[in-house]
């Protein structure tokens, strides 16, 4: 293995056992669920859109609760239409596995490109997020 490639792995594994955005947080203005059937992964989504704030509340693989983490850290301050874009350019990065410089550590789940399986697990945090972003009970 790359040291590239341990980093990685080093990197998802530290956030799926100490995630820096888990839980539910005190203020938060928006919420949703996703739910892959097929493997068993759920995660709920809290969002404060004041501060683009997301908290989570994931059960399931290692790949979703780090990619749920990881995007904490990449929307926050975001708006919303910047958040449509970095959802984008991660899911076009997690089914090319092209690396992209403007996504930081969440270039550590490129790798999931491999396994076709897998991309939903990566992308189920960002389906619910944006569907946070656009339910109208939560405005």
């Amino acid at each position: 293995m790359s040291d590239t490639a341990e980093l990685y792995q080093s990197l998802i594994m530290d956030r799926t056992r100490h995630p820096r955005h888990a839980g539910k947080p005190a203020a938060y203005d928006a919420e949703a669920e996703g739910d892959n059937p097929m493997c068993g992964d759920r995660v709920h989504i809290y969002l404060n859109r004041e501060n683009t704030a997301v908290h989570h509340i994931s059960r399931g693989c290692a790949i979703m609760t780090a990619s749920a983490d990881l995007m904490a850290d990449a929307v926050a301050g975001l708006t919303a239409q910047e958040i449509a874009a970095r959802k984008a350019a991660f899911e076009a990065m997690v089914t090319t596995g092209a690396p992209n410089p403007d996504l930081g550590d969440l270039n550590a789940l490129a790798g999931v490109s491999e396994y076709r399986s897998r991309i939903r697990c990566a992308t189920l945090p960002w389906s619910a997020l944006a569907q946070a972003l656009e339910d109208e009970k939560n405005v």
